[in-house]
């Protein structure tokens, strides 16, 4: 049996963009690194340690500094946990797919699967693992900017058409989604908005960054039943305080970051807070509510 594939510092900084000073900090300061050692001293890293540095960066992408990011990686599994069953070979035809740039096959899969299973089901068993598997992917890929703009522009597109047709056969006050994320896609509120508004609640959908004082206003005009506000990279914790403590209004906050500022959330002491991770976590914050 073939021993293991062992990379020398600065085959590792090559791969993965991360100078060898760099992970000598990680290493030596924060305790994120543990590679193997030659007789002469010299550090050998494995395919784990590697993934492990891919893993730092994807907490740092999100908003985390780097003495946060050791109890976030022991917090939840290092790698990402692939679809199953049934839904591995789906995952992967629609990675195919806009990997071929391919829009008509991209939305045979999508109005299969959610023609043979409930909107939650697909989220987190099909679309949550499509998102992590093209984050991986487009970290090293070539053209990961034209992958990313026609699979945003298709996800934008889809999901805005079956948001709209749900809230026409839908009355009441509707939930307001807010986004906080300087990114120019969330596809995290887009698929809390298709849950939402597929389950029953009216949503109406501010897709671009807005500060606490806007939202703050929106709020004032708009008489929503609640407020879902996606976090990004970083927040104005005072901010969203003024803004959203005189609401008295169920008030979710979270998405993929919630990990790196659920501290300074919950010390906000806000009335009605909910704290989310995922859309079907905040649907049942919702529901519960």
């Amino acid at each position: 049996m073939p021993s293991e594939l062992l990379l020398p510092i600065r085959e590792v900084a090559r791969l993965t963009g991360v100078n060898p000073v760099t992970l000598r900090a990680w290493e030596r300061r924060y305790g994120l690194l543990t590679p193997q050692r030659t007789e002469k001293g010299h550090r050998l890293y494995s395919q784990t340690q590697i993934e492990r540095v891919q893993a730092v960066l994807h907490w740092l992408q999100r908003g985390a500094s780097v003495s946060q990011v050791r109890g976030l990686l022991d917090a939840q599994p290092a790698a990402i946990t692939p679809p199953q069953g049934d839904w591995q070979p789906r995952c992967q035809q629609l990675v195919d797919a806009i990997g071929n740039l391919a829009q008509r096959p991209l939305d045979h899969l999508f109005n299969q699967a959610v023609a043979l299973y409930p909107a939650v089901t697909v989220c987190e068993h099909l679309l949550l693992p499509l998102l992590d598997q093209l984050a991986e992917r487009w970290r090293t890929r070539f053209n990961a900017r034209l992958e990313q703009v026609f699979f945003h522009s298709w996800l934008r597109s889809k999901l805005g058409t079956r948001v709209h047709h749900n809230n026409h056969s839908l009355e009441g006050p509707a939930v307001l989604l807010a986004s906080d994320n300087d990114q120019p896609f969330d596809s995290h509120l887009w698929l809390c908005a298709w849950l939402l508004s597929n389950s029953g609640f009216p949503v109406e959908i501010l897709e671009w960054s807005v500060s606490g004082a806007q939202l703050h206003e929106a709020v004032l005009q708009l008489k929503p039943s609640a407020v879902l506000l996606c976090v990004g990279q970083k927040i104005d914790a005072r901010a969203l305080q003024r803004a959203l403590r005189p609401l008295q209004l169920p008030t979710l906050i979270g998405g993929p970051a919630l990990s790196v500022h659920r501290d300074q959330l919950q010390a906000l002491e806000l009335p009605n807070l909910h704290l989310f991770d995922s859309p079907q976590m905040a649907l049942q914050r919702l529901q519960q509510s």
